[in-house]
């Protein structure tokens, strides 16, 4: 397990997003590589939605598809410049966020964040998806 490489400069002009594990922005070394991962969601290897109705559950396999795709590009979510989550419920989500933050803060990263909220996502019944760009 790696962590948030120590050159890592967070910017965060005010606490209040550190309830929510983010920084508003850091600064980092020009990395070597570069990944750029579609949207995760719920579902399982065959891409069939898992845990209709659920959101903190599908937040959290959402997180564990994200993590997948990292290590096959060999790279961990302390790799994780900026993370987006959109969500069908908004409120839903938030109350579920630890499903997120938990996974995050074990790899001791707090990459930028942002929380959309969106009408539908590509399955239906799918109320999470999350996207991330790493670097190492």
């Amino acid at each position: 397990m790696t962590t948030t490489a120590p050159a890592v400069r967070r910017i965060n002009p005010t606490s209040w997003n550190a309830a929510f594990g983010y920084d508003q922005a850091q600064l980092r070394p020009a990395p070597a590589r570069v990944l750029t991962l579609a949207g995760q969601g719920p579902v399982d290897e065959h891409g069939a939605l898992v845990h209709e109705g659920d959101v903190t559950a599908q937040l959290a396999l959402a997180m564990a598809n994200v993590e997948t795709v990292l290590a096959r590009g060999g790279m961990d979510l302390g790799d994780v410049l900026k993370l987006t989550v959109y969500a069908v419920d908004v409120d839903a989500v938030l109350a579920g966020y630890g499903a997120v933050t938990e996974r995050l803060a074990a790899f001791g990263a707090t990459p930028p964040a942002t929380l959309l909220g969106v009408t539908r996502l590509a399955i239906p019944g799918m109320a999470v998806e999350i996207d991330v760009v790493a670097a190492r």
